[in-house]
């Protein structure tokens, strides 16, 4: 899986920020891809006991969290870890795989109801500990702060061990990727590809991860999105052109202050994105051509939003690769009762 991640079942996990449905959603990339416009790819609903958050995922396993607990879940296997009680507020967090030491972990930045906080790194195993660790290199709520913390959860790149987030300043054109190194545990920043002068930030880059590698996607000059990959990560001479993509008026939303989101790509060069519409569209990088998938969602729980293929938001994304690792790989409790396939009513 590891050398060649093409045969293994890349899946989307998504659930709703705006409705607290108990209910997450999956469904294949590969159907996205490779479905005729007449064959919708279905949506397979879960449900657990409360709405829990999606933190992150990394070997086939997703970290959830509902305010008060964590746990792993293997959507593949359906086994989930006995949830954790971590009872802590935070608003920065993220989940990884420590290579090195054979570790997962879940950083979180507690916010202390007294004031101030503390950033932590939790360990999942046998005897599951809590690390206090060097502060976070950016305050949250500092008004003295040069740039924005563009999301709360970092974005984990397979095999470097790290969680990244994307900073940028609306009022100068600085940006870059502050980085936490899961097995050192240790921060560093990345510069990005430099831009046009020209280019102010009225819309904000989106990090992602294409073939293993980071990427970020800029929009360039109101007329097309430029998508960039880190051949080399941490060596900010490797990044490299991937992508020209040109506006198009069914991608375009003038009210929305993000570029495109990259999510999965293809040997062929063709890349799935979700639009600023909040649509999936398959963009071929050879000819130009674009294509919305048929994605059917009507059974995934969330009746109150409209169905995935007609966009307007609403969901947070996450992509896995399905896998066989257990949780009680690594001396954790697991069950298998905690989360099951979603029984819509008639």
């Amino acid at each position: 899986m590891a050398v060649d991640p093409a045969l293994t079942h890349p899946r989307i996990a998504y659930y709703s920020f705006r409705h607290l449905y108990p209910t997450i959603g999956v469904f294949s990339i590969r159907s996205v891809f490779e479905n005729r416009p007449h064959e919708p790819t279905k949506v397979v609903a879960y449900e657990g006991r409360r709405h829990r958050l999606i933190i992150g995922s990394c070997n086939g396993l997703l970290c959830l969290h509902d305010n008060e607990r964590a746990m792993l879940w293997n959507p593949c296997t359906g086994f989930t870890s006995q949830p954790l009680e971590i009872g802590r507020i935070f608003n920065l967090c993220g989940f990884g795989y420590d290579h090195v030491n054979d570790k997962y972990k879940l950083f979180l930045i507690e916010e202390k109801k007294s004031g101030g906080s503390v950033t932590r790194i939790f360990t999942f195993g046998p005897k599951c500990t809590w690390r206090t660790i060097q502060d976070f290199p950016y305050r949250l709520h500092d008004p003295n702060n040069k740039a924005i913390l563009l999301a709360p959860v970092g974005l984990f790149v397979s095999g470097t061990g790290t969680l990244n987030w994307l900073l940028c300043s609306s009022r100068t054109s600085f940006v870059a990727v502050l980085s936490l190194d899961l097995v050192k545990e240790t921060y560093s920043q990345i510069s990005l590809p430099s831009r046009d002068s020209d280019d102010a930030l009225r819309v904000f880059p989106q990090l992602a991860t294409l073939r293993g590698c980071l990427a970020v996607c800029y929009e360039t000059k109101k007329t097309h999105w430029t998508l960039w990959i880190m051949k080399e990560y941490g060596v900010p001479q490797s990044w490299t052109k991937l992508a020209i993509i040109p506006h198009h008026p069914l991608l375009v939303n003038p009210r929305s202050s993000y570029a495109l989101e990259p999510m999965y790509m293809l040997k062929n060069d063709v890349l799935l994105v979700l639009s600023p519409r909040g649509k999936f569209v398959l963009c071929n990088l050879n000819d130009g051509t674009i294509d919305f998938p048929n994605i059917d969602s009507s059974v995934d729980g969330i009746p109150q939003l409209p169905p995935l293929s007609h966009g307007a938001g609403g969901w947070i994304f996450h992509i896995y690769h399905e896998s066989l690792v257990s949780p009680s790989h690594f001396g954790l409790p697991t069950c298998s009762s905690q989360i099951r396939l979603f029984k819509p009513t008639l």
